[in-house]
């Protein structure tokens, strides 16, 4: 395709302005669609402040352009990635719009987390072309980004979608089913679910179950994914501990009686000061710094680690 330079982003919001940058620091054209004036007016402050806080030189900024004409913004587009919020009318609208006004041989993406993709573009005529980019917040710092196809999704369109994201600097992944949740997001809120009912069932409280995850396990999940860590002890042994800890873990159906009470007694988290733990102001932003700065550290640590591989292996040659 002769558009694939030209990228067109829906939504100019917390992912929408990520994934500007990212295609802008691979060198892409970007414009980017919203229907609301401010969420434009701030795009490239909101870039120009990650560039900033990364260390990074900002002159990719030129190459991002802000719209709130749609027509306009996907003139040229050779990929088009929805970033609109998680509400299902409201994508399948946007997806009639880009199936309506998208260059035909454009690329059409949703960055969703958890919807199943074939349920936003079902109907529409051109659902080949059509797939889904689960990335993870923030977009410039987290590598994983999920490709879900559907059984009408060819297979160049998923490869070139590939090959685009690698060549970022992202990290892609391919789903082979089109599922609620994807791979990312079941394994988290599995371990969520569980995480609320050990507060639920009075095992422990918030603090207790966040401390143990990231003084034990978590320390090791950025190396060793859960079936690495399974063959390392042994499958046999793993089978063991299953046939135990299977039996007790939660299998509340549906959501946690426990949160639903939070969010109806209006503790919604940070939003407003207690959510599973009370929070102020200053602890909120500490913790997302805490956040950015490990997520930024370990970035370093592994273009590090890459330059490093890259040199022995030329030594060896």
């Amino acid at each position: 395709m002769s558009h694939r330079a030209n990228i067109t982003i829906i939504g100019a919001g917390l992912m929408g302005h990520g994934l500007a940058q990212v295609f802008a620091r691979a060198g892409h054209r970007v414009r980017v669609y919203d229907a609301m004036p401010a969420s434009l007016d701030t795009l490239h402050a909101r870039i120009a402040q990650n560039l900033k806080t990364l260390e990074e030189p900002d002159d990719c900024l030129p190459l991002v352009s802000g719209h709130a004409d749609l027509a306009e913004a996907l003139q040229g587009a050779g990929f088009v990635f929805e970033a609109a919020p998680e509400k299902l009318d409201i994508k399948r609208m946007i997806f009639a719009d880009l199936e309506r006004l998208a260059p035909a041989d454009a690329v059409l993406a949703s960055n969703t987390s958890v919807m199943p993709i074939g349920s936003i573009v079902e109907g529409l005529a051109t659902r080949a072309r059509m797939l889904g980019t689960h990335w993870w917040n923030p977009p410039f710092l987290v590598p994983l980004v999920e490709v879900v196809g559907t059984p009408d999704t060819a297979e160049d369109v998923i490869d070139a979608t590939m090959k685009l994201l690698a060549a970022a600097g992202k990290t892609p992944v391919r789903v082979m089913k089109d599922v609620a949740g994807f791979v990312g997001n079941r394994l988290q809120h599995a371990l969520w679910r569980e995480a609320i009912a050990l507060v639920e069932q009075g095992i422990c409280d918030a603090r207790t179950v966040d401390t143990v995850v990231k003084a034990s396990f978590g320390r090791r999940l950025a190396v060793l994914g859960p079936l690495e860590n399974a063959d390392l002890i042994g499958t046999d042994l793993s089978l063991d501990i299953h046939r135990t800890v299977i039996q007790h873990l939660d299998r509340t159906p549906g959501p946690s009686p426990y949160l639903q009470g939070l969010v109806d007694a209006g503790r919604l988290g940070v939003k407003t000061g207690e959510g599973f733990r009370t929070w102020t102001e200053q602890e909120a932003q500490d913790l997302r710094a805490q956040v950015f700065a490990h997520l930024r550290k370990l970035n370093a640590a592994e273009r590090g680690q890459g330059v490093a591989d890259d040199r022995h292996s030329e030594g060896e040659d």
